[in-house]
């Protein structure tokens, strides 16, 4: 067992920063397991939307970039959805600062859910926010914004959404 642990390190080592992220995802693997309970009561379950282009933001009321983004984000989720994209927001507040999320969220259209409330979550510790995920309709990351110093625009997301389609 031992030996597999350091073999997997040896190759986390030789794919370098770009390949791999600290947070539990990373380009060309599988979605991390996400399972939250939407602020509407509904279950978002990254896993159920396969099928789909997901577009999965993970954001904080305090954190001002994130919400310079969402109005962009909640404008692409009304023009695409109609194409197969899902977008969700996953929010990294705390229980207890739940009324500020349901306020801000209540000015957008997309799902959104409570990090701290998940059942499931499995994309590790965010240290960059705010992070998004475009994730294939195989369930696939297909690409990161945020975590790799690459902010997210309206043309980079539509770069990135587009060709999954």
């Amino acid at each position: 067992m031992r030996s597999i642990v350091l073999a997997a390190l040896a190759i986390a080592a030789l794919l370098g920063p770009a390949a791999a992220h600290a947070d539990g995802y990373r380009v060309g693997a599988p979605a991390p397991e996400v399972v939250v309970k939407g602020l509407q009561g509904q279950s978002i379950d990254l896993d159920k939307l396969k099928g789909h282009v997901v577009v999965a933001n993970v954001w904080a009321t305090w954190c001002g970039p994130c919400r310079a983004e969402m109005p962009m984000l909640d404008a692409f989720y009304r023009a695409h959805r109609g194409q197969g994209v899902e977008l969700i927001g996953l929010s990294a507040d705390r229980t207890r600062d739940l009324s500020a999320v349901r306020r801000v969220m209540s000015g957008f259209s997309y799902p959104a859910g409570l990090l701290a409330q998940a059942r499931v979550d499995r994309l590790g510790e965010v240290r960059v926010l705010p992070v998004t995920l475009v994730i294939d309709r195989a369930g696939v990351v297909r690409d990161v914004f945020g975590a790799n110093g690459t902010p997210l625009t309206e043309a980079r997301l539509e770069a990135a959404v587009k060709p999954l389609l």
